[in-house]
């Protein structure tokens, strides 16, 4: 298990556009893993734009505050749940900052091998690419992209969601958002009353936990806001709330690969686990 406080000067210029300062809340670098994850929390420092692009991963964004604008598909609302599946092409991102402050506005974003088995590269982003050494930049390759099991981006709503009380936890609901993919990984947020407590245990999933309200003690530790919480399969976690706490919960269980690999990939030139399209090449 792994609790993390928030530390608000934890932030880095890594965003390859170098509009957008990363701020690393719960990592899983494991060579040749399929579980790899990286949790963000991404700060807006200037103009967004980005051109339609899709990753080789999963991904899923909560905007704390601001929307984001996600080109074709619309707008995520601030509040709202955008589950952007490995292979999902998206954009183009036009995102001015307008009245709104440099880093005024922040993001939520857990990126994670999905059910395709490619896992995912969990290390630290190297910064803008145009501001980095010509040494560094990678050669274009052949890379695998997952077709697409959803055909657009899923968003959710939680305020159109019910808070249900979880059966055998005084003072402690729930709102489930669903379960996705092969994988089967889910999203849901966990609201405990102060003073209730609340134990999760998964033999065979991990959980990723960020507190978007509250405040609580895990293990004698005081978490508040924009803390992450990592759970391994096994592990029991109580968490005890002193002010009325919301929990953001993503599980996750293995990835579990098929006995007849599949063929449903697109094999792309790219430098890495992103591709560009141009407008021209819109499907």
């Amino acid at each position: 298990m792994q609790v993390v406080t928030f530390d608000e000067h934890a932030f880095h210029r890594d965003h390859p556009k170098g509009t957008v300062s990363f701020n690393y809340l719960l990592m899983c670098s494991e060579p040749g893993s399929l579980e790899n994850f990286r949790y963000i929390l991404g700060r807006q420092e200037a103009d967004f734009h980005m051109p339609r692009h899709r990753h080789t991963f999963e991904q899923i964004r909560i905007p704390l505050v601001g929307d984001m604008n996600l080109g074709e598909q619309g707008i995520l609302h601030e509040g709202e749940i955008g589950y952007f599946p490995e292979g999902q092409t998206y954009g183009p991102q036009d995102d001015p900052l307008g009245d709104a402050e440099p880093g005024e506005r922040l993001q939520l974003v857990l990126q994670f091998g999905g059910a395709s088995g490619l896992g995912m590269s969990a290390g630290r982003g190297r910064g803008p690419a145009s501001q980095r050494p010509q040494s560094e930049r990678r050669e274009r390759r052949p890379v695998k992209f997952p077709r697409p099991r959803y055909n657009n981006v899923v968003i959710m709503n939680p305020q159109h969601f019910n808070w249900l009380p979880l059966p055998g936890a005084a003072g402690v609901e729930r709102k489930y958002f669903g379960s996705f993919t092969e994988r089967a990984f889910w999203i849901e947020m966990i609201k405990i009353d102060a003073g209730a407590e609340w134990i999760s245990t998964f033999g065979c999933a991990q959980r990723l936990i960020v507190v978007l309200s509250g405040t609580a003690q895990i293990d004698g530790i005081e978490i508040g806001r924009l803390a992450g919480i990592r759970a391994d399969a096994g592990d029991e976690l109580l968490v005890s709330a002193t002010k009325e706490t919301v929990l953001y919960s993503v599980g996750l269980p293995p990835v579990r690969l098929p006995p007849i690999p599949s063929d449903q990939f697109d094999v792309i030139e790219s430098d890495g686990a992103i591709q560009f399209e141009k407008p021209s090449q819109a499907a």
